[in-house]
């Protein structure tokens, strides 16, 4: 059956539809007769204790897919996606010298904190917005999120204003992120489902190589500014189709009575749609999960930077309301009074595979702001002399391999039936992978062992993450699909956030230490400015004792970001083999593994009428 058939239904169950029937009664009478009563209480459409009126609307939506409108619908993801994909490759080669343009080249790592602290915490409000108000608001709330972003950036007249603007930037992009992964899981079953997830990957395979040459034309012929400008027009035309698809296809529900008002909806005062909106988003706990990551990240790179380092009263401070915060907030979401639809699916932490699937992208994600971002950029430029587009391509080399490498293990996923091998195998090849970037990553070190490491490290990435995800999904039921992705997303962006906090105090400490050192007494006094902007570390030739003074501080800091980068891998295989081995196609309603897990049911074939009356 094709992936795209909409016949194929999503993981939820599998409802037949004929394409070419044009007459709306003729549709709803075939609805009714595969078993949906649209006028009644028992309709397999989630009731309101059931499920959120945001699922109740893609559930609704789901039954009047055809395959074109289906097609358009993931065309767009590809168009979107393709899209983000390029704008991401290109300003991640801009970042260096947006910074340095404020003469504050080591606040990438600030920046980088900024954008994985807000893409930590957003996941969840994005999931449950998608859940309470639909998919289609959310996707259109992320893109407008998005392109603020962008303005402001393009914008910005100092550091400042353009960290500020990566909330911004942040929070759309990772909305549009996990929406992308929600809206597949809708429309999918869980053996199509790992290679429908890489939709929004495949861009890489060619963007990783525009994007750098991208970024030199556009410092060549304009300024770093226009390079998130055009983004800005850009995105939403490649929204068009989707957001077309889904708000056809949502009226064509209603007028099919597949969507109908709540009894809450139907009598709401001002004060119980403030009521509502607030236990549906779960503002408490949005609000310190928000703050418990904010104040235990930021001041990391806070304290390398500030005269007394962690004994500054500010950072001290910061630090304890935030672990006060980040003990408040299981507390606060297992409260059914305070929190009744809770923002965190705090019983999904009592199943193996998600807790285990969840630590497991936490390390994964901080080793890799350990070795690939945010400095090796700059590492590639100043120690191995590479110019912006060669430095760009081999940083992104990572997202080329792993897309490869995510599509490769989608497909044996889809015929063998069983993904947790995948995860160990991909385990075992990141982790050689970051142990040779140690070894061969020195000054004058071959373009074969730069490039070698880095596909190495890629197959590695690949081959764990799509399963892994796959994984934490199928431990939960449809109406916490959203939620079980948002809580995998969110372990992963932590785990970036924690890494990128780190590596920037490391280096913000080490660097200029390490000049102050090595620089030649003629050099010491522009270690500053060194240090500051990337430009003028460059500026200095190959080969001279300033640069190679630079260089030595470069690649001394380097190697001790990889030796971290090693250690917090090793939990890796261990979490691997803690995930429950299930056999996809073998997943019914209701199973349990070892007594510990509920996973996601899964309908390979379209169910009987007996079956669909035992059922309900």
């Amino acid at each position: 059956m094709p992936l795209l058939d909409a016949r194929d239904g999503p993981s939820y169950g599998a409802i037949p539809r004929e394409e070419n029937h044009t007459s709306m009664d003729f549709e709803r009478d075939q609805l009714l007769q595969d078993g949906y009563e649209t006028d009644d209480d028992s309709s397999d459409i989630s009731t309101l204790d059931e499920a959120q009126e945001g699922v109740r609307k893609i559930e609704a939506i789901n039954m009047t897919w055809t395959t074109r409108s289906l097609m358009i619908a993931y065309v767009s993801i590809f168009l979107m996606a393709f899209c983000t994909s390029l704008e991401g490759q290109t300003v991640m080669s801009l970042s260096a010298y947006a910074t340095s343009a404020f003469s504050k080249h080591s606040l990438i790592s600030t920046v980088l904190v900024v954008q994985n602290v807000v893409n930590a915490v957003i996941k969840p409000p994005m999931a449950k917005v998608a859940d309470v108000f639909g998919r289609f608001e959310a996707f259109c709330l992320s893109i407008t999120i998005y392109i603020l972003g962008y303005i402001q950036m393009a914008a910005s007249t100092n550091v400042q204003t353009y960290a500020s603007a990566q909330i911004f930037y942040s929070a759309g992009s990772t909305g549009l992120q996990i929406l992308q992964q929600v809206f597949i899981a809708d429309s999918s079953d869980l053996l199509n489902r790992a290679f429908l997830a890489l939709l929004p990957e495949f861009p890489f395979l060619i963007t990783v190589w525009l994007g750098p040459t991208i970024a030199g034309a556009v410092l060549q012929s304009s300024s770093w500014r226009w390079g998130y400008g055009m983004w800005a027009i850009i995105l939403p035309a490649a929204f068009l189709p989707l957001a077309l698809s889904l708000l056809l296809n949502q009226r064509k529900a209603q007028r099919l009575n597949l969507i109908k008002p709540t009894k809450a909806r139907r009598r709401r005062s001002i004060f119980s749609v403030i009521r509502r909106t607030w236990y549906d988003l779960d503002v408490g706990g949005l609000t310190l999960l928000s703050a418990a990551v904010t104040l235990l990240l930021v001041p990391l790179t806070l304290a390398a930077s500030s005269k007394n380092g962690w004994k500054t009263p500010s950072i001290i401070i910061m630090m304890v309301v935030g672990v006060l915060c980040l003990i408040a907030t299981p507390l606060y979401e297992s409260s059914k009074k305070l929190a009744p639809k809770p923002l965190l699916s705090l019983h999904l932490l009592k199943q193996r595979t998600a807790v285990a699937g969840c630590a497991l992208a936490f390390w994964y994600f901080m080793a890799f702001y350990f070795s690939v971002q945010p400095y090796l950029y700059s590492y590639l430029q100043v120690v191995q002399n590479y110019d912006v587009a060669t430095a760009g391509r081999v940083t992104q080399t990572f997202a080329f391999t792993s897309t490869i490498a995510a599509f490769t293990v989608s497909l044996l996923i889809k015929y063998t039936r069983r993904y947790r091998i995948f995860v160990t195998i991909g385990c075992v090849i990141y982790m050689t992978g970051l142990a040779l970037m140690l070894m061969c990553r020195q000054e004058g070190a071959s373009h074969l062992q730069v490039l070698g490491t880095q596909v190495l490290v890629g197959c590695g990435g690949g081959l764990l993450n799509v399963p892994v995800q796959l994984g934490v999904q199928a431990s939960a039921s449809h109406q916490e699909v959203a939620a079980a992705t948002a809580m995998f997303l969110t372990s992963m962006e932590m785990g970036g956030a924690v890494g990128a906090a780190i590596s920037g105090a490391i280096w913000t400490h080490l660097i200029p230490q390490k000049l102050m050192q090595y620089l030649p007494e003629e050099s010491k006094s522009h270690a500053g400015e060194i240090f500051g902007k990337l430009t003028t570390a460059l500026e200095y030739p190959m080969g001279s004792p300033t640069r190679i003074a630079i260089n030595r501080a470069y690649q001394e800091t380097m190697n001790r970001l990889l030796t971290l980068a090693i250690i917090v891998t090793l939990p890796l295989i261990p979490l691997s083999l803690l995930m429950v081995d299930y056999k996809l196609d073998k997943m019914s309603p209701g199973s349990h593994d070892d007594g510990a897990e509920t996973p996601l049911p899964v309908e390979v074939e379209p169910e009987t009428d007996d079956q669909h009356h035992k059922r309900t």
